[in-house]
């Protein structure tokens, strides 16, 4: 079918756009020797964890235990829960998955240790242990140097787990404005691993891995020496959050391409400088802002409630007819992702693919 025929509200990805945006993460990571474990948080789906996959990526990242089973089910071979796992019951679970595939989880307390390690060995397998590291984000991680080291020596003697390295993610840093603000930032991050990396040798450790970086910023990761794999997840879509920072030459960030749209239909032109479409909160996450609309001159987002978007008409622009179809940019993909069963594929104004996001709501 045409776009114009699709139901709305809909989530669409352009498919030129976003293979565009898929090889290029892919031919940066190859040419810079290190390795892509894309973030599966933001795309929630195993059809675009596959592609990812197919061009070159090492692995996924989730945050949560039902993500991971998702991916696993659908043959995703390296999983890692960047995030930390206490429940029993949750890592009886992870530790159910790492029978058929590899599975790592990050730790920050000596009781997850514990628990953990009680997990893997009841279930026979092996769990590879991330350190996660404070590294500004002011959220989980441990402090970086002897504190870090000493918590991998426990890992690294805990019955079914292995210690395999750390994680590093400066989430805070992904969306400051200026590329020197997160050049800095990520510095900070970098001497943090060092340090870690230091103590860990005179403990007798190695870390085989280091992850971290994001969309914003990964290619301060890259070259930093220290990285081995980059965890980024928005690339394959971007969003207005990631449009709102500068570039390295002080322009608008372009490294990706918008393909990430919510498909809104006309519903009402009854008022004189604005129009409604049938899009609203439950179709986008509002939380970094409205939506922004694609390719329409004149036409400025005003307001959003439940089901519906408002949209200003400026003076001299067209007016849209009932029915029309308006593609919107999110401000967040992530969340905005979550609110649909599945990505409706797009190339060249037609319909070439329809993709579930069989992770939607794995939130435990």
């Amino acid at each position: 079918m045409s776009i114009d025929e699709i139901d709305t509200p809909a989530l669409i990805v352009d498919l030129g756009a976003f293979d565009r945006n898929i090889a290029k993460m892919a031919g940066y990571v190859a040419s810079a020797g290190i390795g892509l474990r894309a973030h599966a948080k933001t795309h929630k789906s195993s059809a675009v964890a596959r592609r990812q996959m197919a061009a070159g990526a090492v692995g996924q990242c989730v945050q949560k235990v039902g993500e991971a089973e998702v991916l696993a089910a659908a043959g995703i071979p390296d999983i890692l829960v960047s995030n930390q796992v206490v429940d029993p019951r949750k890592l009886d679970r992870l530790a159910a998955l790492a029978r058929g595939a590899t599975i790592g989880i990050c730790f920050d307390d000596l009781d997850q240790v514990s628990l953990a390690s009680a997990a893997a060995t009841k279930a026979g397998v092996t769990l590879n242990g991330f350190v996660e590291i404070e590294v500004g984000m002011a959220r989980c991680g441990v402090a970086p140097g002897r504190p870090a080291a000493e918590l991998a020596r426990r890992i690294a003697d805990a019955p079914g787990l292995r210690f395999e390295g750390l994680q590093a993610y400066h989430g805070r840093a992904q969306h400051l404005p200026t590329a020197a603000e997160r050049e800095a930032a990520i510095h900070g991050a970098i001497g943090a691993v060092r340090d870690t990396q230091e103590a860990l040798g005179t403990l007798g450790l190695e870390a085989r891995t280091v992850s971290g970086a994001g969309t914003g910023t990964f290619r301060v990761e890259a070259e930093s020496g220290v990285y081995t794999e980059l965890q980024a997840g928005s690339y394959a879509f971007m969003d207005l959050d990631y449009a709102a920072i500068a570039g390295a030459d002080g322009r608008p960030y372009d490294e990706f391409e918008h393909s990430l749209f919510v498909l809104s239909g006309v519903i009402s032109v009854s008022g004189r400088d604005w129009f409604v479409v049938d899009a609203g909160l439950k179709s986008y996450s509002g939380e970094k802002g409205p939506p922004r609309v694609h390719r329409a001159d004149g036409w400025t987002f005003l307001g959003m409630s439940d089901e519906h978007g408002k949209i200003g008409l400026s003076a001299g622009s067209a007016r849209p007819k009932l029915g029309d179809k308006v593609a919107l940019i999110p401000g967040h993909c992530d969340p905005t992702i979550n609110l649909h069963d599945w990505y409706v594929g797009v190339r060249n104004g037609r319909v070439e693919e329809i993709w579930p996001i069989d992770a939607r709501g794995a939130s435990r």
